[in-house]
């Protein structure tokens, strides 16, 4: 039942913010312990009993029936927090004073809300006991009291001769499985639900070669309810042997016998977990092992120990593929062939909606075949393709396929992956953006010693993994998403649950619309701004179009906590009236105002946003020093605003967490000193320029931000000495991990650039500078103890100066896996970055030329401007020039 499983996750979110502030004694928590212990105690309780009686059906549609009311209380009860959190914020700051009429008023209406809200959780307690002791729910076991399963199907269940678009797939992996040396090889098939994953290995388990080939072959549908003895009973089965009376703690000795002797091919079909230390030890090394995982997570894959380059992701099928094996199904009668042009025309018009994809295509086929000489049929099939395909009025095949994924998410990735409903089909979402909201909100909480934003990132990573969220663009060198979309028909599916969760509304072709009781929603250029004066229950609110949006009542939106202008281009708005009802928003925790064409001066409104967390901004001129008065923010990102300097006391941001766009300034403006107030900085992307100034008693500022792990640092193109020397001077902490280094008008690096000081470094970027000398060799150090770096990372951009020896360059960087490297070429440049032969890095030379370009240095394709008795190949792509050297 998916819909409770992403109401327990919210639950699980306001349990954890009061169990934070119970624990750490805030003010509110104080002023109504007792209420607050009882909500937390009751809706514990209550995520108990949805956990437990999920999966049976009787309780399940009576709870689908007190959902929606239990989700009102939870945003009512967050809603009622948040206020408390606001006004603990204007007490410190001496705003609010306790015991005054104002205060009390609000300690009186507040109680009297919690005690509401815990006694309408108390009458539903009371309906679920009377409904429970009326229908007591009835669980079956199987043998040895455990539950039973049954394997879904074998192989020869499906027909394996269709391999529509497959083919290159199957030659592929055969070539893997006939080529290997090895005795025990893994292959892993990695993919979406219906991509046909399936299909392939069932191709390669009944091909003739391979029967040849193996002595013995084994199917095991492993399915979600994983079970070491049933699959190994499972194989024993296949290999001949009566498993029955084989006691449990023999098994794995009695199935690693069997395999010792036998050249085998295993295919674990639908893996979604494995235990670790079981499966290490399954397989004997004797003789040969061939073992083929299919699974959605390639997380899991390769925890099982596959090797990267040995995992298989099938691809969506293209145009001509898809109506092949759609004709397959459609047109039985005929032999797959299309009557007319009528049906032709309608067929490939249903097949863009498939997407490509192979069970979406074979299921509407299936649809499309007992309708075949009926073109009106075919146009109510067209016209209710999603309702075909996205409910589960008749179990279809794809949804059904869809949701055990969804289904099978862990708790905390449910909502985040609801979140992608509110965007268009085919659109293309920023990783960065998609993070700040699920912040935002709240949907992601800091753990450990991991901050919310980064624990974001990785379930961002983690979605795509899954196979739920296409990657767009990503960063090379340790896979973060910097965009992502979603494929139309999981998108359908994440719709669909969206709006039994009550966060959105659709109509029946996937349209968002608005209603009262709207929490999240995409606004578009279709929609009228006048609508949102109903929608007072909104928390996250997504511009997507232009439409002006001075006629926006947003002081209406109360609940707000994600207000995002940043997939616009607003040009024609008051921007001073759109701050001002901005301003009003108390409880809005994320802005993105970098949509917003206009020039924009933050007014001293901007510290009634006491909540806010988040701040980005692209064109701000002015920043009023009120802002220091937001200090909950975590995140300030002013990298692309014209600011000469940032206002004194940013040192108040104590949570700050990232800072972009930060000037160091003379006197006028923030010094760099206020820094040290940031201890939990993470990330520092600062500027400098003719105008700032470092005294000597700021020197080591950077190196005290203990936690710091990004610098950006940005010379600004200066050239005059003392900027270097200032750059020189930066000395940051040895926990630094990424380092980006821009405009940078000097031959040689800043003196802190060496294995001594940056010894946790994993990516360095140096970008548009006049570098010549890239000495960075680990022996030059007289301290590093002959250790190397762990350099992962490397680009080198724009950079038409540099001249460095690779070969050195990979002795002291041994586990660098990317990397990136640019010269500017034209006139004026000496010799373009030279590149070693380092194709053994890179899976095929074609992935290596698609990651390490290096413009032309001249037009003559026919050979390098300077002669290098070195250079043994060059490659041209486009306009660029790749150098390999002996």
């Amino acid at each position: 039942m998916a819909a409770s499983k992403a109401t327990e996750a919210m639950i699980g979110t306001l349990i954890e913010k009061m169990f934070s502030a119970l624990l750490t004694q805030a003010q509110y928590a104080l002023d109504f312990k007792d209420q607050l212990e009882a909500m937390k105690t009751k809706l514990e309780l209550m995520t108990a009993f949805i956990s437990c009686t999920d999966k049976q059906k009787t309780w399940g549609e009576f709870i689908q029936k007190i959902l929606p009311n239990l989700r009102k209380i939870i945003y009512e009860a967050d809603d009622i927090m948040t206020d408390c959190q606001i006004r603990d914020e204007y007490r410190k700051d001496g705003f609010c004073h306790r015991f005054s009429l104002r205060d009390l008023f609000f300690i009186y209406q507040t109680g009297n809300d919690l005690k509401h809200i815990n006694s309408r959780i108390e009458k539903m307690e009371s309906s679920l006991g009377v409904y429970g002791r009326a229908e007591q729910p009835i669980i079956q076991q199987g043998p040895n009291n455990s539950s039973y399963q049954i394997f879904k199907y074998s192989p020869e269940d499906q027909e394996p001769s269709e391999i529509i678009g497959l083919e290159k797939d199957l030659e592929k992996i055969k070539g893997w499985i006939l080529s290997s040396n090895e005795k025990l090889q893994q292959i892993g098939i990695v993919g979406m639900g219906g991509l046909g994953k399936t299909t392939i290995a069932q191709k390669i388990f009944n091909d003739r070669e391979m029967v040849a080939y193996f002595e013995k072959r084994i199917w095991v549908p492993v399915s979600q309810n994983f079970s070491e003895e049933r699959v190994m009973r499972a194989m024993l089965k296949q290999l001949g042997e009566d498993e029955s009376g084989i006691e449990e703690s023999y098994l794995l000795h009695k199935l690693q016998q069997r395999l010792s002797d036998k050249t085998c091919l295993i295919v674990m079909d639908d893996v979604w977990r494995m235990n670790l230390d079981w499966w290490k030890n399954l397989y004997p090394t004797e003789k040969r092992c061939f073992v083929i995982i299919t699974s959605r997570n390639e997380t899991v894959v390769n925890s099982m120990g596959v090797d990267e380059s040995r995992i298989h992701r099938p691809k969506l099928l293209n145009e001509e593929e898809s109506w092949s094996l759609l004709c397959k199904h459609a047109f039985l009668t005929s032999k797959g062939k299309c009557p007319n042009k009528e049906f032709d025309k309608k067929g490939r018009e249903i097949l863009m909606k498939c997407g490509g994809l192979t069970l979406a295509i074979k299921t509407i086929g299936g649809l499309l075949a007992p309708k075949a000489h009926s073109l009106s049929e075919w146009n109510k099939i067209n016209d209710d393709f999603y309702i075909y395909l996205t409910t589960e009025r008749e179990k279809n095949s794809v949804v059904a396929s869809l949701r055990l994924s969804y289904d099978e998410l862990p708790t905390h990735l449910k909502q985040c992956l609801l979140c992608f409903s509110v965007y268009p089909d085919d659109f293309e979402i920023s990783g960065e953006q998609m993070v700040h909201w699920w912040v935002g909100e709240g949907l992601v909480r800091g753990r450990d010693n991991r901050t919310a934003t980064e624990l974001s990132f990785d379930y961002l990573s983690e979605l795509v993994s899954r196979c739920l969220v296409e990657v767009v663009h990503r960063r090379g060198y340790d896979g973060r998403v910097y965009s992502c979309k979603m494929h139309d028909l999981v998108r359908d599916m994440t719709i669909q649950i969206a709006k039994d969760e009550a966060f959105c509304s659709f109509d029946e072709q996937g349209r968002q619309k608005l209603t009262q009781d709207s929490r999240w929603f995409g606004f578009n250029s279709d929609m009228d701004p006048k609508s949102l004066k109903k929608s007072s229950r909104l928390r996250a609110l997504i511009l997507q179009s232009s439409t002006p949006v001075s006629l926006w009542n947003v002081k209406s939106l109360m609940s707000l906590r994600l207000l995002d202008f940043s997939y616009c281009k607003l040009d024609r708005i008051n921007v001073e009236d759109l701050l001002d009802k901005i301003s009003s928003l108390k409880r809005l925790a994320c802005l993105n105002l970098s949509g917003v064409a206009g020039n924009i001066e933050l007014p001293s409104s901007i510290q009634k946003l006491r909540n806010l967390q988040i701040l980005v901004l692209r064109r701000c001129t002015k920043l009023h020093p009120s802002i220091t008065s937001l200090k909950k923010l975590i995140i300030l990102d002013l990298g692309s605003c014209p600011l000469q300097y940032l206002p004194r006391g940013l040192k108040k941001l104590i949570y700050l967490q990232e800072l972009s766009g930060f000037r160091v300034a003379n006197a006028q403006g923030c010094r760099l000193n206020e820094l040290l107030g940031l201890k939990q900085l993470r990330v520092l992307r600062m500027s400098i320029n003719n105008e700032s100034e470092i005294s000597e008693d700021e020197w080591n500022v950077l190196s005290q931000l203990e936690k710091l792990k990004v610098l950006a640092v940005d010379a600004e193109d200066c050239k005059e000495k003392h900027v270097p020397q200032m750059v020189d001077r930066l000395l940051p902490p040895p926990s630094l991990q990424e380092l980006y280094l821009r405009r940078y008008r000097h031959e040689i690096l800043p003196k802190w650039i060496n294995l001594k000081h940056l010894s946790s470094l994993q990516y360095l970027c140096l970008e548009d500078g006049d570098i010549s000398n890239f000495e960075i060799s680990s022996e030059s150090d007289q301290d590093s103890n002959g250790t190397t770096w762990v350099l992962e990372g490397l680009c080198l951009k724009f950079m038409p100066n540099l001249i460095l020896d690779w070969n050195v360059l990979l002795k002291d960087m041994p586990i660098l896996r990317d990397g990136n490297g640019e010269g500017r070429g034209g006139e004026g440049t000496n010799l373009p970055v030279s590149i070693p032969d380092i194709l053994r890095m890179f899976p095929s030379p074609s992935e290596l030329l698609e990651r390490i370009s290096i413009p032309s240095p001249n037009n003559n394709r026919g050979s390098p401007r300077v002669s290098d008795p070195r250079i043994t190949n060059t490659f041209f792509v486009s306009n660029f020039e790749l150098i390999i050297l002996k």
